[in-house]
C-alpha cells in the first residue's frame, strides 16, 4: 500500500489493524485517514463509499472510523483508465 501524499510504500498488509497514531515514514502523514481507505472517493456523498460510515471532515487526518480499511487505489490511474473504459463503452453503444 501507498502513502496518498507522498507515494512511498507503507510497510502495511491489506486487513492489517492500523492504529490512529501510525505515521508515513518519510512525510509523516497520518495513515488512519480517509484518503488512504479503500472507501475513500472523491465523487460520492461525502466522499466516501461506505454509506454507513459517519462524516468526516478533515479526511487527510488520523479518525476512529470503524469502516476503515487500507488499500485506497492511487485516485490519477483509477480515474484515467474509468474516463477512458466510459469513453469506449459509450462510443460503442452508439455505432
Amino acid at each position: 500500500m501507498k502513502c496518498y501524499r507522498c507515494s512511498s510504500e507503507l510497510g502495511f498488509k491489506v486487513g492489517e489493524i492500523i492504529g490512529r497514531s501510525a505515521e508515513c515514514a518519510i512525510c509523516h502523514s497520518d495513515v488512519r485517514c480517509c484518503c488512504n481507505c479503500k472507501f475513500y472517493n472523491s465523487q460520492s456523498y461525502n466522499e466516501c463509499g461506505e454509506p454507513q460510515a459517519e462524516r468526516v471532515v478533515e479526511k487527510g487526518r488520523a479518525n476512529f472510523c470503524d469502516y476503515f480499511s487500507l488499500g485506497r487505489e492511487i485516485e490519477g490511474n483509477s480515474t484515467e483508465q474509468t474516463k477512458e473504459d466510459t469513453l469506449k463503452k459509450l462510443n460503442d453503444l452508439f455505432l
